[in-house]
């Protein structure tokens, strides 16, 4: 069962650690956030790279139907890495976001004498990874095409 209304607690421990641990938890937000943004850096640095002029000395040359399939490929894999960067940046941004919005609550909320538990940003974080792990998933599962390890059929 989803609970929308969060429940607010008395906070008994010591101000001073109880302080200290949210500052701890902002600081992990603030790890995971640069952690989107630098995998999302990464793959736009890595998409821009032509693997196969790169390579094109080691292989047999190709016929020009084969060249324009290649191309094509290349401008469709650039489109999906552009979507991915855009949803890792989003995500880096909100995880920067949420950290702050929660810090800053939870330190009104501390010096009232009071807590709430994070399920909404935790909820939010969750579903927009286990989302883009789908996206992400269902894209290598279409782009394979059906297709095995060896590249036949199966």
């Amino acid at each position: 069962m989803l609970r929308f209304r969060i429940p607010t607690y008395p906070a008994t421990g010591s101000i001073a650690r109880d302080h200290l641990a949210s500052e701890r938890t902002f600081l992990a937000w603030m790890r995971t956030s640069l952690g989107f943004v630098a995998l999302g850096i990464a793959i736009e640095r890595f998409s821009q790279l032509d693997l196969e002029s790169l390579l094109a000395p080691l292989q047999p040359p190709s016929s020009p139907r084969d060249a324009e399939a290649a191309h094509r490929r290349r401008a469709h894999d650039r489109a999906q890495a552009r979507l991915l960067v855009g949803a890792l940046m989003g995500l880096g941004a909100g995880s920067i976001g949420y950290g702050a919005w929660r810090y800053f609550g939870n330190l009104r909320r501390l010096e009232g004498a009071t807590f709430r538990p994070a399920y909404h940003g935790v909820a939010v974080l969750g579903a927009g990874l286990a989302g883009l792990a789908g996206g992400v998933g269902g894209s290598l599962v279409r782009q394979r095409g059906g297709r095995g390890e060896s590249g036949e059929m199966v």
